[in-house]
């Protein structure tokens, strides 16, 4: 059968003006028609690639497209950090950030790689884990009332992290100025090497994020002194936090969100928040989490923004005090 050729023209046009709207679409709104990739600023293993990955799979069937993670770790951070820095605000270049490539290394640098603050758009907070304050057990310290006594009798007392400028030894420098303790930092290149001298009692103090320790907590090789959390861990309730034990001002956690360049559609800023935010309440995320020792923390989007530029305020002039450099 052959049509009239006014139907033909007629269907014709109604193709082009289709097409045409759809050439004036805002980009936002066409959004994701490709991968999109989320920059993890730590080799593969940690928490935060763990975490990545554990979003990374769930993202993707919300946004209907795959969501690959890469991995660029170096010079604290800012390796990967410089990288979503410069990408194009169109949605398919992200971080999953957190305080080491925001507010500890880029201080750690001569000339500092990007603003933490306006170079990004902050757009979800995922959660946060603190550290933990502990002890060998031949070194006799108990508390963190005793751990600041030891500093005074002895002079000085050494502590261990997971490496210069790590959030562990930044938290050890804040120790030191606030309380006056004399804490003199011993770096490790991570967290494992350190934790074979602690068990050693070569150093008798250690600080890092909690999670990798509870099985040495559990078996009594390793002492507890207090979690740097406003709250206490999931992981190790029975331990308590650093407001507890008299310390309100060394409250830190190390934060994890999702962030991506500056100047993100603000439409395309709402649809990633609520899915990260529809993501974290699922239980076999939520399971996830308390492995990692995250507690999930959904937040809006000013409130995460006005939390990176808190931790930024406090961490980074810390990390220039202390002379830290990479």
């Amino acid at each position: 059968m052959t049509l009239p050729t006014s139907t033909t023209r007629r269907g014709a046009l109604q193709l082009l003006a289709a097409g045409a709207a759809s050439l004036t679409l805002p980009a936002w709104a066409q959004w994701p028609d490709k991968p999109v990739k989320i920059i993890v600023t730590f080799p593969p293993g940690g928490s935060s690639d763990i975490l990545a990955r554990v979003l990374a799979e769930q993202l993707a069937k919300k946004l209907g497209q795959a969501v690959v993670v890469d991995n660029k770790p170096g010079a604290g951070g800012t390796i990967g950090g410089a990288q979503v820095a410069a990408a194009a605000p169109d949605g398919y270049t992200l971080m999953l950030s957190n305080s080491t490539p925001l507010a500890l290394g880029p201080f750690t640098l001569e000339k500092q790689p990007y603003d933490p603050v306006g170079a990004f758009t902050h757009i979800a907070s995922l959660g946060s884990a603190p550290l933990v304050i502990m002890a060998s057990k031949p070194s006799g310290i108990g508390s963190f009332a005793e751990l600041e006594a030891r500093a005074r009798k002895d002079g000085r007392l050494d502590f261990g992290s997971g490496g210069p400028g790590s959030i562990g030894h930044i938290h050890g420098e804040l120790i030191r100025k606030i309380t006056g303790a004399n804490l003199v930092h011993v770096p490790y290149r991570g967290g494992a090497p350190m934790t074979t001298d602690l068990l050693a009692n070569v150093i008798p103090v250690g600080i890092d994020v909690i999670t990798a320790y509870v099985p040495f907590f559990k078996s009594g090789q390793l002492v507890p002194l207090a979690v740097t959390g406003g709250a206490r861990s999931p992981l190790m309730p029975e331990v308590p936090t650093i407001v507890e034990v008299g310390q309100p001002k060394l409250v830190l956690e190390n934060f994890f969100g999702l962030s991506g360049p500056a100047k993100l559609p603000p439409e395309m800023v709402v649809r990633l928040h609520d899915a990260c935010n529809e993501v974290l309440v699922m239980p076999e995320v939520q399971k996830k989490l308390i492995e990692l020792g995250i507690v999930a923390k959904p937040e809006s989007t000013a409130r995460f923004e006005a939390l990176v530029k808190e931790q930024v305020g406090v961490l980074g002039p810390t990390v220039k005090a202390a002379g830290i450099k990479l």
